[in-house]
């Protein structure tokens, strides 16, 4: 049975057209609630949602659902993604329900999901949930109802998780950061944290309305990010997504730092504390001069394909802990259970803290190779894969690169598109190969 309704991060659409509509998150709660009820009594679930307008109907119907299927609801309101999955799991609960469409504008929104251990759930658990949806409903008695109350102290105790991922010997006094939470679910947790960490704290995008998460602010747009550190004449500058799991960072002279050198750092500092670190994991994506950075000081880098979800079931298939995304998906399997934007911060500035040397010190000499990508747009039934010309030109511009760059070619996944990237050191040399590349999809 091929999937219907989840993607590769739950469920997201389109407010208002299916299946991001009331009714069929009634339907969704009552049919995950059945699933949950063939392995426990009476299940527990935390619902949390980012500041998207469309949550609290959203957050209605599902809570309906699950009632309807004799499940138990605690309720956090906003809150960040990874503060669900680490709720989920301090609480023993069944499973944690996230309700946010992450970086996308506020017209859109979506459904996540986290298991009893705060991770994410296997294809199986998804396609069991698919089925129960076809099936007709199978409601509960009215002594057999689920119930729902508030959880009053969420935002604090994730908070407190938040402080503790920051080493007890360090601590943030001296420096000015500046905290942008894109309008959405860290608005009320993110500037405490680092408060409460000993910054002084200069908060921008924390004033959510329903309409304004993203737009502007955030991970997405950290224009507004630089701006505000070179107005304060801040330290650095932290920026999340609307479910805060994402993180772009941004230093006193204004500079932007990507996940990849972000990864690049963290591992850095466990390496400088003396810690042992087999490897890494990035993507297709991750920008090759990371990957020769870490491989320099004998750290294993694997690519994944792109998505934190195939980053995570990398690191877990090896049982290494670090990984992340250029976007700003950042891992850290020993801190959490799934990427945390304000827990990467705060292994990044604890790299600075206890080195005494800034983010560009200590990425000096990981210079970022130039990236051409160029989007070919595919015509009606052409099949990329087969062209003989392709591959010939692929093999030769692989070889003329050797170890100063290399080439990516995948389809888009929305459009009928072929991407075609060719990182080199040389960004004429980089522009010229991919030129080369895409002129055999087109010529």
């Amino acid at each position: 049975m091929g999937r219907m309704y989840f993607g590769t991060d739950g469920i997201r659409g389109t407010v208002g057209q299916d299946p991001i509509t009331p009714d069929f998150m009634l339907r969704l709660g009552h049919a995950v609630g059945r699933v949950l009820r063939k392995t426990a009594k009476r299940p527990t679930v935390l619902i949390g949602k980012d500041t998207r307008i469309s949550g609290y109907m959203i957050e209605s119907a599902l809570e309906a659902g699950f009632a309807s299927a004799g499940v138990n609801v605690l309720l956090t309101g906003p809150l960040p993604t990874p503060g669900v999955a680490y709720l989920t799991r301090a609480l023993r609960l069944d499973l944690g329900v996230v309700i946010s469409a992450s970086h996308n504008p506020f017209a859109d929104n979506g459904i996540k999901f986290f298991s009893a251990k705060g991770e994410k759930l296997p294809d199986a658990w998804e396609l069991a949930v698919e089925a129960a949806l076809e099936e007709a409903p199978q409601w509960v008695d009215s002594a057999s109802l689920g119930r729902a109350k508030r959880l009053e102290d969420a935002r604090g105790r994730y908070i407190e998780f938040c402080k503790n991922s920051f080493g007890s010997d360090l601590t943030l006094k001296g420096l000015k950061i500046v905290v942008d939470a894109a309008h959405g679910a860290a608005y009320h947790v993110a500037p405490d944290v680092f408060h409460e960490l000993g910054a002084e704290v200069i908060s921008i995008g924390c004033k959510p309305d329903g309409f304004n998460i993203n737009a502007g602010f955030g991970a997405t747009a950290p224009g507004a990010l630089v701006e505000a550190v070179m107005t304060h004449g801040a330290d650095y500058g932290v920026a999340l997504d609307g479910d805060a799991d994402r993180l772009q960072l941004v230093d006193a002279d204004g500079r932007l730092y990507n996940g990849d050198e972000l990864l690049y750092v963290m591992v850095a500092d466990r390496l400088a504390q003396g810690l042992r670190v087999p490897g890494a994991v990035g993507t297709l994506m991750t920008n090759m001069a990371v990957e020769l950075a870490l491989r320099s000081r004998d750290v294993e880098f694997v690519r994944a394909k792109v998505g934190d979800r195939y980053v995570l079931e990398e690191l877990a298939a090896r049982g290494w802990q670090l990984g992340g995304e250029g976007s700003g998906h950042l891992l850290a399997l020993d801190k959490h259970t799934t990427g945390d934007g304000i827990v990467s911060a705060l292994l990044v500035l604890q790299a600075v803290c206890r080195s005494g040397r800034s983010l560009a010190e200590q990425l000096q000499g990981v210079d970022l190779f130039p990236q051409t990508l160029i989007n070919v747009r595919l015509a009606a039934g052409q099949d990329w894969k087969s062209n003989t010309r392709l591959a010939e030109e692929q093999s030769a511009v692989t070889a003329e690169l050797g170890d100063r760059g290399r080439v990516l070619i995948r389809a888009s996944g929305t459009e009928p598109l072929v991407r075609v990237m060719v990182e080199a050191s040389d960004a004429e040399l980089a522009q010229r190969c991919a030129q080369r590349l895409a002129q055999t999809l087109t010529g």
